[in-house]
This record gives C-alpha cells, sequence and structure tokens, in this order.
C-alpha cells in the first residue's frame, strides 16, 4: 500500500513507500538514579548519530531526521519512535526518489537532498554499530547514489558602502550592544567564518600579534585565520567592556546592559543582530552568510589564490570555494556586453542594409 508523509520543513510531499507504512514504536525506557523511568536515548539510533554531531551539524541533522521519520511512516512517527533498524532498501530507494523529485521540480537544492541522504545513512549507520541492524541490510539500504546537480551559491554579496553603514549605525548606539555588535559584524565579515564558528569562539582563541584566530570548524578542524589589523579597534573597545577573563567571546547582553558572560551567544542571535541593525539602516536583508561568501569573493577578487581561500574558509573541497569566485561572473558579464541589437528605425518597409557584411558585425559586437 503505498503512503505519503509531509515535512514540516517544506520537504517533498509525494513520498510514495510500496508497502505498509512503518508504525511508531515505543521510545525505550531505563530507570534513573533515583528509580524513576526516564527515556533511554541510548537505545534510539539516530538519537546516538545526532549526539556525535554538535552545533548547526546537530540541529540541520536532527531535522533532516524528523522529516526522514515522517514520510515513512505518513506521519505516525517521529525521530524517537521510528523503528530505524527496520528501514530496508526499498525504503531508502523511496526517499532518494522522493528528493530526487523535489530537486527536478525545483523544491530543493541538491545540497539540501543530499544532507537527507547523509542523515540517514548516518541514523543507519548507528543503528549497524549498535548491534540491532544486520550487517547485509544496512549495506543495501545505504547503498544510495547522491543526487546530481548544482545551485548557485545562496545570498548575495554585501557591499563595502553596506558594511560600513552597517557599523556606524552600531557605532551610533552608545550601548554594550551596540559596542558588542559591531565586533561581531566586524569579525563575521573579516574571518569569514560560520555562524557556529563565530560563536564558538573563546577569549583565548584570538591573537593580537599577529592578529588572528583560532576557529574550530567542521569535524573538529581546527584552522589559524589571519585578521586585518583594521578589525582590532572593534575587538579592542568590545574587550574593553567585556574584560579579559576566561569564557565565550561574545556573550549575551540583557535588557538592563548587563553582560552575561557564563552564556554564549546562539547561531540564532548572530543573525537576529545582523537582522536589527540591517533593518535600522534601511539595507536589503543581509544574512550572515552573506557576510562569509563576501569575504570570500573579496580576497579572490584582491588576487588571493583559491587554496588559500579554501583555508580560510574551512572548504573540504576546492570545488565549494570555487562557487564565490565572482571573476568569472564578470568575464561573462563583459563578453556578454559586447554583443547589441541595432535598435534604430527601418528606412522603410522591406528595406535592405547594404551595409558590407565586416561592417555590419562590427556594429552588432559594439
Amino acid at each position: 500500500m503505498a503512503q505519503t508523509g509531509r515535512s514540516d520543513d517544506g520537504g517533498p510531499p509525494g513520498l510514495l513507500v510500496d508497502m505498509e507504512k512503518m508504525e511508531a514504536v515505543a521510545v525505550p525506557l531505563r530507570r534513573s538514579a533515583d528509580g524513576a523511568l526516564v527515556a533511554d536515548w541510548g537505545q534510539v539510533p539516530a538519537r546516538v548519530y545526532v549526539a556525535g554531531l554538535v552545533g548547526d551539524g546537530r540541529r540541520t541533522m536532527t531535522a533532516c531526521l524528523e522529516a526522514i521519520a515522517a514520510w515513512v511512516s505518513g506521519g505516525a512517527a517521529d525521530i524517537d519512535t521510528l523503528a530505524w533498524a527496520r528501514l530496508r532498501f526499498s525504503h531508502t530507494t523511496a526517499i532518494r526518489a522522493a528528493l530526487a523529485r523535489a530537486v527536478g521540480e525545483g523544491r530543493y537544492a541538491p545540497a539540501t537532498a543530499n544532507k537527507h541522504l547523509a542523515a540517514l545513512r548516518g541514523a543507519l549507520k548507528a543503528a549497524w554499530r549498535m548491534g540491532v541492524m544486520e550487517t547485509d541490510d544496512y549495506l543495501r539500504a545505504v547503498d544510495l547514489r547522491p543526487i546530481a546537480g548544482s545551485r548557485l551559491p545562496a545570498g548575495r554579496d554585501v557591499e563595502r558602502s553596506e558594511l560600513a553603514a552597517l557599523l556606524a549605525q552600531c557605532q551610533a548606539d552608545d550601548s554594550p550592544a551596540g559596542v558588542r555588535d559591531a565586533a561581531v559584524i566586524g569579525l563575521a565579515y573579516l574571518s569569514g567564518t560560520r555562524r557556529a564558528e563565530l560563536v564558538a569562539l573563546h577569549v583565548g582563541d584570538v591573537d593580537t600579534e599577529p592578529a588572528a584566530i583560532r576557529v574550530l570548524g567542521k569535524g573538529g578542524k581546527q584552522r589559524l585565520v589571519p585578521l586585518s589589523p583594521t578589525v582590532g579597534p572593534l575587538l579592542e573597545a568590545w574587550m574593553e567592556l567585556r574584560g579579559d577573563s576566561a569564557g565565550p567571546l561574545f556573550c549575551p547582553i540583557d535588557r538592563r546592559g548587563n553582560l552575561r558572560l557564563d552564556h554564549t551567544l546562539s547561531g540564532e542571535a548572530i543573525r537576529q543582530i545582523l537582522s536589527r541593525r540591517t533593518l535600522a539602516t534601511g539595507l536589503a536583508a543581509i544574512s550572515p552568510h552573506d557576510l562569509r561568501r563576501t569575504y570570500a569573493g573579496d580576497l579572490l577578487d584582491a588576487g588571493a589564490d583559491l587554496p588559500a581561500v579554501q583555508q580560510l574558509m574551512g572548504h573540504a573541497s576546492p570545488s565549494t570555494t570555487s562557487r564565490y569566485d565572482r571573476r568569472g561572473d564578470r568575464a561573462r558579464r563583459s563578453a556578454a556586453e559586447r554583443l547589441s541589437l541595432d535598435l534604430g528605425e527601418p528606412s522603410g518597409e522591406g528595406s535592405k542594409d547594404d551595409t558590407a557584411p565586416e561592417e555590419q558585425w562590427n556594429r552588432i559586437r559594439r
């Protein structure tokens, strides 16, 4: 019997599974130290998998697995109540087919679809490692080809005048938030860090001579990112206010202007900071990723080579970095602008242009 499921995040609604839908199962229980029965997440493969992830990766993959659970169960199960170890190739290939259709319809980017498949493989690998899924079943279920295709990078480039306006708006705000936000925006652009990397910075990760930060990126890989000296005054102003005690570099500020040094900002807080400051300046929306892509594009425009920018960005593949290279865009635009149409009025009905072919071609090229 074919079943369908719709995800909460706008995933493909027409996921067909040619068998009875999978039923929800009870969450495993265990006794806590005080004897109470509590959920035993260590027996849920999907939870075991996401527990090994950090930051935005954990939230993203959890959302992917929540959607997949809904698809294969017709909405009856979630990440905790789906019997992940019972998934077979017939389920996983149907999931892939639905994602491929969504990509073909332009509703999912290929990278998003493949992220769902990666989450699925992760949950099934956890089930296999926990000994609740047979090796043959696991190998067949994860034997899925990646979904082909590519999309232009999301977002937009930020103009220098826009960055200046954002910083001016922060500096006009004499509250602690104004000082912090100027440092956040300046460092986000001049380091090209991801949101999760930016909020994970601690005071000890910042070097002043020469200016640099130690960034912990995806996969637990640490990299050293040199900084432009122009970020120095912004960081110095923030550190003078914050103090040099150990802890997160950037912290929340309550409504009374008190710094909560024992807390760290969230990635969502970084987005909200940019959103508030952008709205206050009357600029078009700017996201944290827009600053990151602008950083890469500006470095390449300034003559930095691709491998160097790849390392600074923390990309695993140079092909990812090359998507932010604007030089090819300008070359293509320059080539396209060499062509033109002669929009002059015709000399008469059925008139014929007696201009020599070479001159006609030169006029079109102009």
